[in-house]
C-alpha cells in the first residue's frame, strides 16, 4: 500500500473537536484514530460498548472520548454532542448498515425502516444538532459516508441504494444552505471495503441479477484506512474549496 494513502499530517486538527459515528470498527474506527493522531479531540460514538472498550484499550489517546450511543435516537445524538463540550469543528457521519441486497418486491418494512433510520435519519439528526455550534463558531466541516450504491442501482438492495442516494441529497442541501456561513458538507462514496459490515445476499433473485454484475466490475476492496484518509482530508482545511461534492473512493468502480 502506498504510504501516501495512510500517512497522517501531524497537527492538522490541532485545537479542533470532532465527532465520529460508527467509531467502534471499520471506517469509523480508522477515521477516529486518524483524527486524534492529527491533533483533534475526538468523540468516538458507537452503539457497541464492547467495540468502544476495545478501541480505548488498544489506543489510549487522551483526546479520544468513547461514547456509547444509538444515533437513531435523540438521546444518542444528545449524548454525542454533549460529550463534545459545546464545540464541534468536524463531523464524520460514518455509521451505516446494509439491507441484504433485497429487491423492491422483497423488501420488508422492518428492514426498510431500520436502514433508513441508521443511514439517513441519524445523519440528519446529528447534522441538525451540530450545525448551530458550527454556525456560532463561524464554520465547520461535515463528511457523510455515502456509498457506491448512491451512484448506481447495481451495488446493493433497494433500501440501501435509496438511503445512500438520500445521503447525497442531504449533503448537497447542507452545502448550499450554509456555504456562505463557513460550513462545508461533502460525502465520500466507498466501494468495497474490508470491514465487519454484513453484506450477504438474502435474496436469490438479487444474487442472480446483481451477483454477476458486482463480480465482473468490483475492484479489489479498500482498507478502512484508505477511506479514512479521504474523509479526514475533506474535514481538513486542505479541502477548503470543496463543498457539496460526492467523492468516489472506490478504486475506479464508478468509472466503469
Amino acid at each position: 500500500m502506498p504510504a501516501s494513502t495512510t500517512d497522517t499530517v501531524p497537527g492538522r486538527f490541532g485545537g479542533k473537536t470532532a465527532i465520529v459515528t460508527g467509531a467502534g470498527s471499520g471506517i469509523g474506527r480508522a477515521t477516529a484514530l486518524r483524527l486524534v493522531r492529527e491533533g483533534a479531540t475526538v468523540v468516538a460514538a458507537d452503539i457497541s460498548t464492547s467495540r468502544l472498550s476495545e478501541l480505548a484499550a488498544g489506543h489510549p489517546f487522551p483526546g479520544l472520548t468513547p461514547v456509547t450511543a444509538d444515533m437513531t435516537t435523540e438521546e444518542g445524538v444528545e449524548a454525542a454532542v454533549s460529550a463534545a463540550g459545546g464545540r464541534v469543528d468536524a463531523l464524520a457521519n460514518v455509521a451505516g448498515i446494509m439491507d441484504g441486497f433485497l429487491p423492491p418486491a422483497e423488501i420488508d418494512d422492518a428492514t426498510w425502516e431500520r436502514v433508513f433510520a441508521v443511514n439517513i435519519t441519524a445523519v440528519m439528526r446529528l447534522t441538525r444538532a451540530v450545525l448551530p455550534l458550527m454556525l456560532a463558531a463561524g464554520g465547520g466541516a461535515i463528511v457523510n459516508v455515502s456509498s457506491e450504491g448512491s451512484l448506481r442501482g447495481s451495488a446493493a438492495g433497494a433500501a440501501y441504494t435509496a438511503s445512500k442516494h438520500a445521503v447525497n441529497g442531504l449533503t448537497k442541501s447542507t452545502a448550499i444552505f450554509y456555504k456562505n456561513q463557513g460550513i462545508r458538507a461533502n460525502a465520500v462514496a466507498p466501494g468495497g471495503v474490508i470491514t465487519n459490515i454484513e453484506a450477504s445476499f438474502r435474496s436469490e433473485h438479487a444474487a442472480a441479477v446483481l451477483g454477476p454484475l458486482i463480480q465482473a466490475t468490483l475492484p479489489a476492496p479498500a482498507t478502512a484506512e484508505q477511506v479514512a484518509a479521504t474523509i479526514t482530508y475533506l474535514l481538513s482545511e486542505d479541502a477548503s474549496n470543496i463543498n457539496g461534492a460526492i467523492i468516489p473512493c472506490d478504486g475506479g468502480w464508478s468509472a466503469i
